[in-house]
């Protein structure tokens, strides 16, 4: 969290809102190991960021068939972790950062075609890294749009805690 601090103090000595926009790649397994002490040490500080996630990078693997691929699970998992942790934080996410294109690509594997590993050779067409399909990217899309509509209702109808009891 430290060099973190610096380097915002370093990047935006004002403090400006908006000027910064710090880009989460930790990957499913790490994303909820680190990201909270970040937070809070930039809450403590009152720095001004926007946060946003990008599950892509933190979750290539490479397949048993040799091609560079992403799941689409660990993608979606990671999304939905740095949602939970700003929400127990009491901190905001900003965006997610995905790496698409509109063509019928097999890249990632999964999704609700369930793109494999095996599948992967089929229309394997990136010169560097995995992308989501046209299917995938909207479906992402979706599942992110539910669970933000999920967030804003229960939000608008707070479950009553103990102590307000």
């Amino acid at each position: 969290p430290e060099e973190l601090l610096r380097l915002i103090d370093l990047l935006n000595p004002a403090n400006e809102p908006g000027r910064l926009t710090l880009i989460c790649r930790f990957g499913a397994d790490n994303v909820g190991k680190y990201l909270p002490a970040l937070i809070r040490a930039v809450e403590r500080e009152g720095k001004c960021v926007v946060w946003s996630c990008d599950p892509m990078h933190g979750n290539t693997i490479k397949a048993a068939t040799g091609y560079k691929t992403r799941p689409f699970d660990l993608i979606l998992k990671e999304v939905e972790a740095f949602f939970d942790i700003h929400r127990a934080e009491g901190t905001y996410p900003g965006g997610v950062h995905l790496e698409m294109t509109g063509q019928n690509v097999t890249e990632c594997i999964g999704g609700a075609r369930e793109v494999t590993e095996t599948d992967l050779s089929d229309r394997y067409h990136t010169h560097c890294d995995p992308r989501l399909n046209a299917d995938q990217a909207l479906e992402l899309a979706f599942l992110i749009a539910d669970r933000l509509k999920r967030d804003r209702a229960s939000m608008a109808h707070p479950q009553p805690t103990l102590a307000a009891q």
